[in-house]
């Protein structure tokens, strides 16, 4: 049942479905298409099923393992794997492709500009004075710490010729629109692919904790030539994954609650928040989404923020068999891992433990998914085709033959099937 509810998150925020939706009926004439972040290979897709032959040319960015066959077959399509989630050279690369691209386009030609999470570490063009270097670091310095997306965001865009609505800027010439999949808060355009497509307001204060190597560096910037901002419409957000979650499962006969406002912050913090909620819950099914952040110690482990929370809630469900929570990624990845994130119960914590693991240890390492490898409760799905941020979703099972609410020894006979799904081990 959580599988089929996290499938109807990612479902109804498809990157095909919802861009070949958004386009049905456009004029006649000739395209191009500029696709950018995790879910670009699905939402090209979704054009071409909208607007056929009439695309004579689609440049599309995304992770290396991101890219639908389906794609890779037209003729007309480049595709360029770019660096995620720390820019690398092949980000660079990638980021010189786009600018070539957007020089190319004939004035007045119609631009189609398709960006989703992802986007801003899988391209980039650094302004004079900042090298890979110092971007590399500026990302893993970002990771490590916590911080927001906002403020990473804001950082990125003082050290780039394409975000801050600069890549819209080169676009002038066209007559381009753009299509998002948004991942970030309030789902704001300029901080989405941190502002491909938007200019953003002038930056801030530099950060608490930022780096003095890096911070000397931003000071000794020149001032960010000016941006500019393309008509955008977001084809897909969190809350419609999660009302379409909620839809599934009051169509199953469950009671539905949604948690106010979005998971952010400290991980270990929203997993006792969603697991104490949960707990106290009448309802069925308890729902809650956003992107929670982790501070990472030196020599981090195995994991991402999903398996962090997961293994974090499980020790507050130890015993209760009737509780299941799955933390996953809508994009089907978590941190530095190819897993989406994980389904965990009342016994997580304990087989855990038969396996020989502990885990407050794997918490503090940051090491969540090595342990939740041995309980058998990694969740994997492969690419999903969209990124809308992360979902929570609880439920409470009605006690039947095989299960208790105790820590007595589980029959075997009536065990959950493996949660890992789409390859063996």
């Amino acid at each position: 049942m959580l599988l089929e509810l996290y499938a109807a998150a990612c479902h109804a925020v498809d990157g095909r479905r919802r861009v070949r939706a958004m386009l049905q009926g456009e004029a006649d004439g000739p395209w191009r298409v500029l696709a950018i972040g995790k879910a670009a290979s699905r939402m090209t897709l979704g054009a071409f099923d909208a607007l056929g032959p009439r695309i004579e040319r689609a440049l599309v960015v995304s992770r290396p393992d991101h890219f639908d066959d389906d794609l890779r077959s037209l003729p007309n399509v480049t595709c360029l794997a770019g660096d995620h989630p720390v820019p690398g050279e092949a980000s660079l690369a990638a980021g010189e492709a786009v600018l070539a691209f957007a020089d190319d386009v004939p004035a007045g030609m119609r631009v189609l500009v398709l960006v989703s999470g992802g986007a801003s570490s899988l391209v980039e063009s650094l302004v004079p004075g900042v090298g890979l270097a110092q971007l590399r670091a500026l990302n893993e310095w970002a990771l490590a710490s916590g911080i927001d997306i906002e403020t990473l965001n804001a950082l990125r865009r003082r050290c780039s010729r394409l975000k801050g609505g600069r890549l819209a800027a080169r676009l002038a010439h066209a007559h381009a629109r753009a299509l998002l999949i948004s991942d970030v808060p309030g789902d704001d355009p300029a901080v989405i692919g941190s502002g491909l497509v938007t200019a953003a307001a002038a930056a801030g204060a530099l950060p608490d904790g930022l780096p003095q190597d890096l911070r000397v560096l931003f000071e000794s910037l020149p001032p960010a030539s000016p941006g500019a901002s393309l008509p955008a419409q977001l084809v897909g957000t969190l809350d419609d994954a999660l009302a379409a979650t909620e839809r599934m499962a009051i169509s199953q006969g469950f009671t539905v609650r949604r948690v106010a406002g979005r998971a952010d912050g400290d991980v270990v913090a929203c997993a006792h928040r969603f697991a104490h909620e949960f707990a106290l819950a009448a309802e069925d099914v308890v729902l809650w989404g956003g992107e929670t952040t982790v501070t990472l110690p030196p020599n981090p482990g195995r994991g991402g923020r999903n398996q962090q929370l997961a293994l974090a809630a499980a020790r507050l469900l130890a015993g209760h068999r009737n509780l299941l929570l799955l933390a996953a990624g809508t994009d089907g990845t978590d941190g530095n891992t190819d897993d989406a994130g994980a389904i965990v119960d009342g016994g997580t914590v304990s087989r855990g433990r038969d396996e020989g693991r502990s885990a407050d240890d794997a918490l503090a390492r940051a090491d969540a998914g090595a342990f939740l490898e041995s309980s058998g409760d990694l969740l994997y799905t492969g690419p999903t085709g969209t990124n809308v941020g992360d979902v929570l979703i609880a439920l409470r099972r009605p006690p039947h033959a095989g299960f208790d609410d105790g820590e007595g020894p589980r029959d075997e006979t009536s065990d959950v099937s493996p949660r890992r799904l789409g390859r063996e081990r």
